[in-house]
């Protein structure tokens, strides 16, 4: 039974006339577009062309293989014989300091010794109540006042001994009185004695009444002199001349006997600093020494020699103690905190700026540049601080080149680099 071929329907109005219906059993056919411009289809190599070509690049590629290994192999050599330096951390990454230093040489300079301290008055004299209790109702003197001996200062209540007082002048009087009637008595016994008209057991009682009453005139004596002592203790007066300190006495208090101190009197206003001195600087000190002394908040220097050192050491500052005389000067009040400084001879030393030298747990030091221009920690021994600078004692020779700035940033052994070496020149 045959088939019909499908009928060839026409293109729909509003399709596009690129579209071609192909019956089943109809074979494809090429739809000419009516009066389109010919264009010439792009021209894609066929498969006869390709298979042509292909023996030609397979020629190429085994050279370019070779190339490609021996260029490979190359670039393996070169890594392996020139490995690439290791990236350095951003915080390792060093640039070497540059520091000035110096060559301090050395130089004769005067030693000294310096020290802290106090004034005080030579002799400190507490004057107290060492009569009766009482109440203070005169004051006489002030701190600061020049005094002479005996001059008063103040005085306690007399209202009670004055009275005690003059009891016992009147007793005194009596005692006298009682004295002198037994003494006559006595006297005509023994004008009588040769008659008989007394006995003489009368006449030895009469005796031994006039001795009594003599002794009871002592007696009362005695305790108006006492009574007139307590007296004169109601007035302080200064025992020496010298000038008031402090005074703590005022009017209406009371003075206990054997009491704290009511004034502080310096004998003839001698004064001396005292302070406490190293152990290893006292060993350089002699009694007799000049001395100068500052005070907080003046210029002037006040001239003084030593006096008196100490006769141990405390164990546990290692200090002991220095006293410096002075002359007596209004602007040397006890107390005030002073700088003292002995002059213990003149040597030859290094003097390097105070910069340069710094101090932690282990001591003072400094740093030096050696000959492979690396920082180099050394001890140093501070002997004295001047205008100069600072004198070194020991731990230099003079001939080092020592960092004079920014010393506390360097490590010890680390490389710098160095500026102008200055040399320092000796005191002429």
């Amino acid at each position: 039974m045959g088939t019909n071929p499908e009928q060839i329907m026409s293109t729909p109005e509003g399709h596009d006339p690129q579209v071609t219906w192909i019956g089943r059993d109809r074979p494809a056919f090429d739809r000419i577009a009516p009066e389109a411009p010919v264009q010439p289809a792009p021209t894609t190599p066929s498969p006869a062309g390709t298979a042509e070509q292909f023996p030609l690049g397979r020629k190429w590629l085994l050279p370019a293989g070779v190339a490609l290994l021996a260029v490979l192999l190359s670039v393996v050599l070169w890594r392996v014989l020139h490995p690439k330096p290791a990236a350095v951390p951003l915080a390792n990454q060093q640039n070497i300091p540059l520091i000035s230093v110096m060559t301090p040489g050395i130089r004769a300079v005067t030693s000294t010794v310096t020290f802290t301290g106090a004034i005080f008055a030579r002799y400190d004299m507490p004057i107290g109540n060492d009569g009766d209790t009482g109440r203070i109702v005169g004051i006489y003197a002030e701190a600061g006042d020049h005094v002479e001996r005996g001059q008063l200062l103040a005085k306690v209540s007399d209202s009670v001994i004055i009275p005690q007082i003059n009891r016992l002048e009147a007793g005194v009087e009596q005692a006298k009185a009682q004295a002198a009637l037994s003494e006559a008595e006595y006297r005509r016994a023994k004008g009588v004695e040769a008659a008989g008209a007394l006995s003489a057991e009368d006449i030895e009682k009469r005796k031994a009444t006039a001795i009594t009453d003599a002794a009871n005139v002592k007696v009362a004596e005695a305790q108006l002199a006492e009574t007139q002592a307590k007296l004169g203790r109601t007035r302080l007066v200064a025992p020496i001349a010298g000038t008031v300190l402090t005074r703590t006495a005022e009017v209406g208090q009371i003075a206990v006997q054997g009491g704290p101190a009511l004034f502080r009197i310096a004998s003839g206003g001698e004064v001396e600093m005292r302070g406490q001195l190293a152990e290893q600087d006292l060993a350089q000190v002699k009694i007799g020494d000049p001395a100068t002394v500052h005070l907080t908040g003046l210029s002037q220097a006040f001239e003084g020699q030593v006096r008196l050192l100490g006769a141990v050491i405390d164990p546990l500052t290692r200090l002991g103690e220095i006293r410096i005389s002075l002359k007596p000067d209004p602007a040397l009040r006890p107390g005030a905190f002073a700088r003292g400084m002995v002059s213990v001879g003149k040597a030859m030393r290094p003097v390097v700026p105070q910069t340069a030298v710094l101090t932690d747990a282990n001591g003072s030091y400094v740093y030096v540049v050696n000959g492979q221009s690396r920082a180099e920690r050394r001890a140093v021994r501070v002997a004295d601080t001047t205008s100069d600078g600072v004198v070194i004692a020991s731990g230099l020779m003079g001939n080092e080149h020592v960092v004079t700035t920014a010393a506390g940033f360097l490590r010890d052994g680390e490389q710098v680099k160095t500026t102008t070496t200055s040399v320092a020149q000796p005191a002429g």
